[in-house]
């Protein structure tokens, strides 16, 4: 196991982390997150090599997916950087990538009675130049957004946020207490608090609530 005591703060600097072979040549993963090797709740970076193909496979308590670079493709389509979608429970499919690509993948999370079928183009945000807020998803108490910061504002104060918050950083970078992220930083804070954030210039980030 991996990271699965969901009372403690964890933050990883994913820079600092090696890659690790999947099952599947040319699939390759950082975990931040892991229930079992091959099973169960897991959060992590996945990277696919140009031509890589994973094998067909269902979403037993679903699949969330950010695309952060490249382009990721399955049965439904080709998704670029900036897509994120949710593939419910019940649900399976056959990803690959022709030119390669880089994600930030969550699964077996889904709440239960959350069989909603999602997929959000994001290319407004993705290369907005002023401070920003997109929701992403929201089912109960557990929501989902991307967030950009310019020149240090104060933007989070917005979003009404419950205590459990998970945030990676795509660019930039941003202080939580006494941890410098910068991109690629992965953060899960069961009591998060806005005192101990701070941003000083600009960072772009994928931050949830609500959902452990």
């Amino acid at each position: 196991m991996l990271n699965m005591d969901f009372s403690e703060t964890v933050f990883m600097d994913t820079g600092k982390i090696d890659w690790i072979a999947s099952p599947m040549s040319g699939v390759h993963r950082k975990p931040l997150a892991r229930e079992e090797a091959e099973r169960g709740h897991a959060t992590s970076l996945v990277r696919y090599e140009a031509g890589s193909v994973f094998r067909p496979h269902p979403h037993p308590l679903g699949e969330e997916i950010l695309v952060l670079n490249g382009i990721f493709s399955d049965e439904k389509g080709d998704f670029k950087a900036g897509s994120y979608f949710r593939n419910p429970p019940g649900t399976s499919h056959a990803p690959h990538s022709f030119d390669g690509c880089f994600l930030l993948v969550k699964l077996h999370q889904f709440q239960v009675s959350d069989l909603n079928q999602v997929y959000v183009e994001t290319p407004s945000i993705w290369s907005s130049r002023q401070s920003e807020i997109l929701s992403l998803y929201q089912f109960g108490v557990e929501r989902v957004w991307l967030i950009r910061i310019r020149n240090g504002d104060d933007i989070l104060r917005q979003l009404d946020l419950c205590s459990s918050v998970e945030l990676f950083i795509i660019s930039g970078q941003a202080q939580y207490g006494g941890n410098l992220m910068t991109t690629g930083g992965w953060l899960r804070e069961p009591e998060f608090s806005l005192d101990r954030w701070n941003v000083v210039s600009n960072c772009f980030i994928w931050l949830k609530a609500g959902h452990f």
